[in-house]
């Protein structure tokens, strides 16, 4: 009788690790991977959870990683993901996507708050689809339009400086389209770079001493500084339009702004399509916030004395 009881209570162990390991099956595990801590790429990252977690319930499980604007632990992140074999990898920002995209070809990878995917990944004629096992979403608001504010709001402008940082493959990209709309508009255009956050407030200076206006593009480097770029130039009295709305709130008067948080969201809506398994990455085309909308900062054009159009909504706290 015991030998039976034994042989009994053994079977019922294998059912409960048996149980326990489909349950397991049963989940879906995300690897996050986020360049830095700020309020645009958190709003993004947000909203891709959130579209996930309203799909799948407690079946998924996200693996969030903050690279703290370290490129090389970017690596680290994604390499881990790819070696723990997670069911999808978002990348958040360009150098989470190259990361990813360096680490595995197999696992899915979507980007988010990436502005050139062509630039990011080395895509000659790039046209609109990566292909493989990447697509994503992006953060680009049209440079024209961007451009066509700095002439919009400050009209006696005669030079520009144009102020990122040269690390970031998708800022070199957007600084070269704008520059060539503020050229094609009759003004002086100057170039300014900063390496990493350690020279932004000496190279913000120089900018401003040789600028009427400066405009930077969405740039995660001088996202993280924006404080720091505010404090040489509100009291230097020169004015900055910006590339995203989060920059534009630390540091600028006035941009074309997209919601990063629903930009997240299509993000999680392209992840639920590939995991139910509705549609293939290798087909998915980028996805684009589909109305921009101008946005200024009251406090800061308050302060510098600019005259805002009525077009133009103001950006809360």
């Amino acid at each position: 009788m015991k030998r039976i009881i034994a042989i009994a209570l053994a079977l019922m162990l294998l059912f409960a690790v048996t149980a326990c390991g489909q349950t397991s099956d049963d989940t879906i595990t995300i690897g996050i991977c986020q360049l830095v801590q700020h309020e645009a790429l958190d709003a993004a990252t947000q909203g891709f959870k959130d579209a996930l977690t309203e799909e799948f319930g407690d079946k998924v499980v996200f693996d969030e990683q903050n690279a703290s604007n370290d490129i090389p632990t970017c690596a680290t992140i994604c390499n881990g993901f790819a070696s723990s074999g997670v069911d999808l990898i978002l990348a958040n920002a360009t150098p989470s996507l190259q990361a990813a995209v360096a680490a595995t070809d197999t696992i899915p990878v979507l980007g988010t708050s990436v502005t050139e995917y062509g630039v990011a990944l080395g895509i000659e004629s790039f046209n609109g689809v990566v292909g493989g096992n990447v697509s994503g979403t992006s953060d680009l608001a049209p440079l024209d339009q961007q451009a066509a504010m700095v002439t919009e709001l400050f009209p006696d402008a005669k030079t520009v400086g144009i102020l990122y940082c040269s690390a970031e493959a998708n800022s070199v990209y957007q600084a070269k389209v704008v520059e060539e709309s503020l050229e094609k508009a009759g003004l002086t255009v100057n170039i300014f770079t900063f390496a990493d956050s350690n020279d932004v407030a000496t190279v913000t200076a120089s900018a401003c001493a040789d600028s009427d206006v400066l405009y930077i593009p969405t740039d995660n480097t001088a996202a993280s500084c924006d404080e720091a770029i505010s404090a040489v130039a509100l009291p230097a009295g020169v004015p900055i339009i910006a590339g995203e709305e989060n920059l534009c709130k630390g540091c600028g008067v006035a941009t074309l702004s997209i919601d990063y948080y629903e930009l997240g969201r299509t993000t999680g809506e392209m992840a639920i399509k590939i995991l139910k398994g509705e549609a293939l990455i290798s087909t998915m085309e980028i996805g684009y916030f589909p109305e921009p909308v101008k946005k200024f900062n009251p406090d800061i054009a308050s302060q510098l004395n600019v005259t805002i159009p009525d077009s133009y909504a103001a950006i809360s706290d």
